[in-house]
Parts: C-alpha cells; sequence; structure tokens
C-alpha cells in the first residue's frame, strides 16, 4: 500500500462512519438511558404507591431488550458489526415469575449498565469529535484570515499548524472512541462466557442425544433386518433339515451323519443369531414395553429373580432400551461374580424419572473400579445424564439404584 493510500485511508469512509456511530451513540445513548433513568425514579420514588414501582420495573425489563436491538443495530450499519444474541430465556407465562426472573438475571442489569454507560462513552467522544473536527474548520478559517489581514504571519502560520495537527487527529480520536464502545458493547450486550458455555453445553447435550437416538433407532434396524431376513431363512433352513433327517432314514450311514450335524448347526446358529438379536435391541422391547421385556430376562435369568414393575406411560425408546440393558448387565454380573441365591428388580417412574433399583443376596464387594462390568453400565446411564448409585459392601447385599430421564 502506498503512502497515498494510507493517506486516503485515514479519511475515508470508514472515519465517517466511525463518526456517526459515535454521533448516533450519544442521541441513542440519551434516549436509552433517560427512559431508564426515568422509569427508575418513578419506581423508587413511588414506591410506596407498590403498583407503580411494579409497573416501572415491568416496563422497564420490557423495553431493554428494544433498547438493545436498536444498539446492536447502530454497531451493524456503522461498524458492519454483529453482536452475538443472548441465548433466549424459556417462556413463562406468569407474569410475577417472569418479573422475578428477569431480576434475578445478569444478561439485564449487564444490558442496563451499558445503556446507561452508551450516553457518557459517546457524549465524550461526540465532545472530543466536535473539537477536533470543528477545531479544524475554525483554526482553517482564523489561519487564512490571519494571513491575509494580519501582518503578524506567525500567528496565522501557527493557526494553520493547529488546524492540520487537529484534522490528523480527528480519524484517531473517532477509531479510539468507538474501540472502546465495541469492547463495552460486546461485553455488555453479547453473551458473557458463562452463557457461552452454558450454550455450548446445551449444544452438546442435544447433540449427543441425537447420536444416541440414531445409534439406538440403527441397533432397532438391525435387528428387525436380522429378525424378518437371515432369522427366516435360518429357521426355514433348520425346518428343511430336520424334516430331511426325520424322512430320509434309508440313506447311507455318512449321508445321514452329514444331514444331521447340518441340522445341528443349523439350530445352532439359530440359537445364537437370537441371542444377537436380543442383544442388539429386543423386539418385544418396542412392540410390548419394558414389562415385557424385563419378564424376558428374568425369565432367562440363571437364578431366581422377582420383578415388579409399575411404570404406566412408556419412557422415550432410547431411555427404554438404556433401563432393559441395564438390567440385562446387572443380571450378568448377578450370575458370574455375586454367588447369588436369589435377586429382584423393582421399576417405577414418579414424573419424569424412571427409577430401577437391582438387588441381590450374593458376596457383595461391586464395584466399578474392578472391572466386573459395572464401568461399562455406569456408562451407559451418565450417556443419558442419568445416575448410578451401587451399595454392595464386603459380604452383600448388593444393590443397584438408576435413575434415568425419561425424555
Amino acid at each position: 500500500m502506498t503512502i497515498w493510500h494510507r493517506i486516503r485511508a485515514h479519511w475515508g469512509a470508514a472515519t465517517w462512519l466511525r463518526t456517526l456511530h459515535v454521533a448516533m451513540g450519544l442521541l441513542t445513548g440519551l434516549l436509552t438511558a433517560g427512559a431508564i433513568v426515568a422509569l427508575l425514579a418513578a419506581a423508587v420514588l413511588l414506591v410506596w404507591t407498590v403498583v407503580v414501582p411494579v409497573v416501572a420495573v415491568a416496563a422497564l425489563f420490557w423495553l431493554i431488550p428494544h433498547f438493545t436491538a436498536l444498539q446492536r443495530a447502530r454497531f451493524a450499519a456503522y461498524l458492519d458489526l454483529r453482536i452475538p444474541p443472548l441465548p433466549p430465556s424459556p417462556p413463562v407465562r406468569n407474569p410475577v415469575k417472569w418479573l422475578i426472573g428477569q431480576a434475578k438475571a445478569l444478561s439485564t442489569w449487564r444490558q442496563i449498565a451499558y445503556h446507561l454507560l452508551c450516553s457518557l462513552l459517546n457524549g465524550l467522544g461526540s465532545g472530543a469529535l466536535l473539537i477536533t473536527w470543528g477545531g479544524t474548520v475554525g483554526m482553517a478559517v482564523l489561519s487564512i484570515r490571519t494571513l491575509d489581514f494580519s501582518p503578524n504571519k506567525g500567528l496565522g502560520l501557527l493557526f494553520a499548524v493547529i488546524a492540520l495537527g487537529l484534522f490528523f487527529a480527528g480519524p484517531l480520536v473517532a477509531r479510539a472512541f468507538t474501540w472502546v464502545d465495541v469492547i463495552a458493547g460486546e461485553a455488555l450486550l453479547g453473551p458473557s462466557i458463562s452463557d457461552e458455555l452454558a450454550q455450548r453445553v446445551e449444544t452438546l447435550q442435544e447433540s449427543r442425544a441425537e447420536v444416541i437416538d440414531a445409534a439406538d433407532a440403527e441397533r432397532r434396524r438391525i435387528e428387525r433386518d436380522l429378525h424378518d431376513g437371515t432369522q427366516q431363512r435360518l429357521v426355514w433352513l433348520a425346518m428343511n433339515l430336520g424334516m430331511a433327517r426325520a424322512t430320509l432314514t434309508d440313506l447311507p450311514e455318512p449321508a445321514s451323519q452329514v444331514i444331521a450335524q447340518a441340522h445341528e448347526e443349523a439350530k445352532q446358529a439359530l440359537k445364537e443369531l437370537r441371542d444377537l438379536v436380543r442383544g442388539l435391541h429386543p423386539a418385544v422391547l418396542t412392540d410390548e414395553g419394558l414389562d415385557a421385556a424385563l419378564s424376558g430376562l428374568a425369565a432367562r435369568a440363571p437364578l431366581p429373580v422377582r420383578l415388579s414393575v409399575d411404570v404406566k406411560d412408556r419412557a422415550s425408546p432410547t431411555i427404554e432400551a438404556v433401563a432393559f440393558f441395564v438390567v440385562s448387565e446387572a443380571l450378568a454380573n448377578i450370575a458370574k461374580h455375586a454367588e447369588a441365591a436369589n435377586a429382584s428388580i423393582t421399576v417405577t417412574r414418579k414424573g419424569e424419572l424412571l427409577r430401577l433399583a437391582v438387588h441381590d443376596d450374593g458376596k457383595g464387594g461391586a464395584a466399578p473400579e474392578r472391572g466386573t462390568g459395572l464401568r461399562g453400565l455406569a456408562q451407559r446411564v451418565g450417556s443419558v445424564d442419568g445416575r448410578l448409585r451401587i451399595d454392595s459392601p464386603a459380604g452383600g447385599p448388593t444393590t443397584i439404584e438408576v435413575e434415568l430421564p425419561c425424555e
């Protein structure tokens, strides 16, 4: 960039837009600050009326977002700066709760602080710019008049130097006050670090929930495909081999052995496929709900299991799947490690929480850090923001309690 381009850029369009930004900041600042001070003064001076303070504060909280939108429009129009909006607050129909929520929100007072500061900051900036730009014109006029009509040429040259200095300083003053205004606007009108972190956490939670739901839906799809396709073909194959084994009794011994072996292999493959399908996502869970699916688990357990399910309204499919696999893993751990004679499963729903309790009379000592399969169980529960508590003293008994959000 040449010297000429640098000089031209010093007084380019950006300088005049910054000047307009500061001037409009003074006007909007006086408007917003005047309204805020008037409403707060009415609330304080007429506090004994009770009604006036409530109405004044409610009007103030209602006006603040509109004032903020006005200031954001000023930043966008003159500086091409988009200040990120504040996170939307959940809708509240109760006016009292809305008023209390607005009063407790830190973002409300941050916005009020900016609107009060805006008039002061841009007032100083407008005054400084008036001195620089107005002084430039005034000093230039004095310099010309002095050089033309006064014998003191040195004074005219001094006025010319001052005019030139103010002319160079004007863009710098506009840039400095605009820079300060941008810092204040982004800090007070935009989301705070805690707001951004909360928004990021909410986004991550939504993304994680979508991933979990998609994975569960994919497991259900695979289960349906295997059940309706491969499993049916194996059933057909096993039936045909069984019929051949029963009817073709006059075949040579080697051929009969091959058919018998193929029949047994087909039945074993069918059993393994059914176990695989059940491990992916049991169809009974989708069709009939948690009660029927857990009943099947209890019936297949290698020890007596007492089951109690009190769930009137079904939870979401993902939560039901997590609950099913938690109970399945817990029963598998009991069978492998607990040396228990009996176990019990209790499932209840209270409000938006699904509560599970798996109890056994085994030797106890279960802990996730010991690698007994409970670590995976804790991860599965944590994936949906659930809570897991394990009470397993040495010598038993062991109780695993789980709380899952229903949605």
